[in-house]
């Protein structure tokens, strides 16, 4: 790789310990949420995620590939999962008038009626396990924190294969 002299950079024990509890912490609250969604609503998070963007929809219908580019899937994953979501009832697919070649990811009466329940409690979750344990600065350093390391990952994009382009 570029840039990288022979010798490995380690972290020092300041370092390696903000990454692991980063890495930890990230996992164990992704696992926490999960398993309250789907125990108080019986929704995956794939599900919530979709049926929450969808919501935010006046007429709670968008294109795939719009879907696609705002949960930061592959088409793939969409596909099996709206596949999936269809099979319940809560969303269905039609074609998009605007562009014959795509479909419209449409929310139907029983995926709004899902999030409207579903939402109330996550974010009651989200609040207890996360938002309310970080104070307002905190917060503000949690996203500009954030917000860098994004940034970063734009500049530099990951080839197909998962690894950096050179």
């Amino acid at each position: 790789m570029r840039g990288m002299s022979t010798e490995p950079r380690w972290l020092a024990p300041r370092e390696d310990r903000a990454w692991r509890t980063f890495v930890h912490a990230h996992h164990q609250l992704g696992v926490r949420l999960q398993r309250h969604l789907l125990q108080d609503s019986g929704l995956t998070e794939a599900d919530y995620e979709i049926l929450a963007v969808l919501s935010e929809y006046p007429t709670g219908r968008i294109p795939a590939q719009e879907l696609c580019g705002l949960l930061v899937w592959e088409k793939s994953r969409l596909s099996h999962q709206v596949r999936r979501m269809q099979e319940r009832g809560l969303i269905t697919r039609e074609p998009n008038p605007a562009d014959a070649r795509s479909t419209l990811i449409c929310l139907l009466p029983a995926g709004r009626h899902a999030i409207v329940e579903a939402a109330p409690q996550h974010v009651h979750n989200v609040r207890n396990h996360f938002i309310d344990l970080l104070t307002p600065d905190e917060l503000d350093t949690l996203i500009a924190v954030n917000e860098r390391i994004l940034r970063r990952l734009d500049e530099e994009p990951a080839r197909d294969d998962g690894t950096l382009a050179d």
